[in-house]
């Protein structure tokens, strides 16, 4: 089991840039793909960018893609999302949650661990 928690975010103007982070308990972190999902006031949770174990590996939403980078340091058992050129549509809550088997998916429904969440607010 691992345990996660989220940190990192807050509000930043649009254009600004923020790098979210979620520190993971446990001794088995590298055998976790690790993913970032927000939700917006009013809307489903949506995948933002994942990552396998060994970090060879990652998937980004189109939304996102070009703008943030997701990584990840196995040895301080931490994933990030550095997030640039954020628009007001970034605004949400972020989440963290890591899947079992070290394969990264798009599907939230894949991640049996959620983090409790940043809240990332981009003004215009």
């Amino acid at each position: 089991q691992v345990q996660l928690v989220e940190s990192g975010g807050g509000l930043v103007q649009a254009g600004g840039s923020l790098r979210l982070s979620c520190a993971a308990s446990g001794r088995t972190f590298i055998t976790y793909a690790m993913g970032w999902f927000r939700q917006a006031p009013g809307k489903e949770r949506e995948f933002v960018t994942s990552i396998n174990w060994s970090g060879d590996n990652t998937y980004y939403a189109n939304s996102v893609k070009g703008r943030f980078t997701i990584s990840r340091d196995n040895a301080k058992n931490t994933v990030y999302l550095q997030m640039n050129s954020l628009k007001p549509e970034d605004t949400a809550v972020y989440y963290c949650a890591a899947r079992e088997g070290g394969r990264n998916s798009y599907t939230d429904s894949a991640y049996s661990y959620w983090g409790q969440g940043t809240q990332v607010t981009v003004s215009s």
